[in-house]
């Protein structure tokens, strides 16, 4: 079992060489420079290595760079080894990064919190106090009250 500093090196030279290769070296036009490496990870024995992707275009295009990436992963996994120098190359697995879309679904929930917002503050625009605007008493007010009750 290898430390997690290894683990940890070894992720980001998979990142990087991915990358670079992504950029560089692959002519699947499904590859093109809308597929973005977000994550790597790497398990503790270093035989099998996540991959964690994003594509900026509709689900089409997330489609085509799925199977672009599948298609290439023995070139990719190559290009690992040969970069990395140690002993067993890990398994590549590429899966889509679910950040994009958690990151509209909370822009969608605070778009929704500031409308809700607006309208409070639209409907509390005009009204008044249920009571009195200061409902505390102030020091010297008790003194006023005994004296204006006959006390």
């Amino acid at each position: 079992m290898a430390d997690n500093a290894r683990a940890k090196r070894l992720a980001d030279l998979i990142r990087e060489v991915i990358a670079q290769k992504l950029q560089r070296g692959i002519k699947d036009p499904r590859l093109g420079s809308h597929v973005t490496i977000t994550d790597t990870r790497v398990t503790g024995d270093l035989r099998e290595a996540t991959v964690f992707y994003t594509v900026y275009g509709d689900d089409e295009e997330r489609a085509s760079a799925a199977a672009g990436l599948e298609s290439a992963k023995g070139i990719l996994r190559s290009e690992v080894g040969r970069a990395a120098g140690i002993k067993f190359t890990p398994t590549l697995t590429f899966v889509a990064d679910a950040l994009p879309e958690n990151a509209r679904t909370i822009e969608d929930l605070l778009d929704r919190a500031r409308a809700s917002d607006a309208q409070v503050r639209e409907a509390s625009s005009g009204a008044a106090y249920a009571g009195e605007a200061d409902p505390y008493r102030k020091p010297g007010e008790d003194e006023d009250d005994k004296d204006a009750a006959g006390e």
